[in-house]
């Protein structure tokens, strides 16, 4: 029986997206976001959350199908996921600060609102599940589009809802505003992975080439951001949207053109990607807290973000067999 290979490339730039982001928010717990390279960092690859999307559209076959069956499907995969690590980040979170509870009582009641848990997908334990519950919320709503025939073309329209949340304040409860943009970009890989499918290969690396070369030119003369976390424009709205377009389509068109092989450790992490992504914040969350208790700060050390980074990347890998193995942490179902 002939077993279908992994991509390769996919798996390489999930494994980039994933380092990128516990580099990041590393950084940020040791004050370091305002340093120079992570500055540039962000400017270059605040497109990296969209491929997450884009990335499902390219390999998602299809959004259809019994509404129930793929309703529960889509729970199990991701809503249980997301309620779980909500769970566990908020028990570390809030349970390290009791060791200590007088070092913490200023900062809880400053900060901690019920309101939190309505508005924002963001637990105070785990911030970057919000992606998990967008990540749902989209599956649901393309499932349902798709049920009434032509009413996917109204998704060419999400960017500029998107942008007009915005400036609205982003009412949407639980961080929902950033759905639209990213079933913008799910649409988009399925549109590319057609075009990849009806283009020979080198014409299809030209084009991805040009559109590389575009990316770089515009996000140094019409730059703009997108931070999809909060759906939220940085400098040129329009900019943001399409070099975000050109990246993802320019460097998906040119890895997937080319026969990529398998780089150790990061296309690791690109295959068990929902582990990391899941268990690194609170990680994060344990060294930080553990050095506070103990009167340490992290910001502004090197060794500390070194240490941090080390810690989390080998306990998650420790981890990947053990999570993966229990549904409702990791989403995979088991194989019959």
């Amino acid at each position: 029986m002939a077993f279908k290979q992994r991509n390769h490339a996919f798996d390489l730039l999930c494994g980039i997206c994933i380092l990128r982001m516990i580099v990041l928010h590393v950084a940020g717990f040791c004050g370091m976001r305002g340093f120079l390279w992570c500055e540039k960092m962000m400017a270059w690859t605040f497109f990296f959350m969209s491929f997450f999307f884009f990335k499902a559209g390219y390999f998602n076959k299809t959004v259809s199908g019994n509404s129930k069956e793929y309703c529960i499907d889509r729970t199990k995969r991701l809503l249980v996921p997301y309620i779980s690590w909500t769970l566990i980040g908020d028990a570390i979170f809030f349970g390290m600060m009791l060791f200590n509870l007088d070092m913490f009582m200023p900062y809880l009641e400053k900060r901690i609102t019920w309101e939190h848990n309505i508005m924002i997908s963001r637990p105070y334990g785990n911030a970057p599940i919000w992606f998990l519950f967008s990540f749902y919320v989209a599956y649901l709503f393309m499932h349902f589009i798709g049920k009434v025939r032509h009413l996917r073309w109204i998704i060419v329209t999400f960017p500029f809802i998107s942008y007009w949340l915005y400036t609205q304040g982003n009412p949407l409860p639980m961080s929902l505003s950033n759905v639209f943009l990213g079933i913008f970009f799910f649409f988009l890989g399925r549109l590319w992975k057609w075009v990849m499918q009806h283009v020979p290969r080198m014409t299809m690396m030209a084009i991805s080439a040009v559109f590389i070369g575009l990316f770089i030119y515009f996000n140094i003369h019409y730059h703009g951001e997108y931070d999809m976390s909060l759906n939220q424009y940085v400098q040129r709205p329009v900019g943001a949207i399409v070099n975000s377009i050109l990246a993802l389509c320019g460097f998906a068109g040119i890895l997937l053109s080319l026969p990529m092989k398998r780089v150790p450790f990061v296309n690791f992490i690109g295959e068990h990607s929902m582990v990391y992504f899941v268990a690194h914040y609170p990680l994060l969350i344990i060294y930080h807290l553990t050095h506070r208790l103990f009167y340490h700060t992290m910001k502004g050390h090197w060794e500390d973000f070194i240490l941090c980074l080390a810690f989390i990347l080998i306990t998650c890998t420790w981890l990947v067999p053990k999570i993966e193995s229990v549904t409702w942490l990791s989403g995979r179902m088991k194989k019959k």
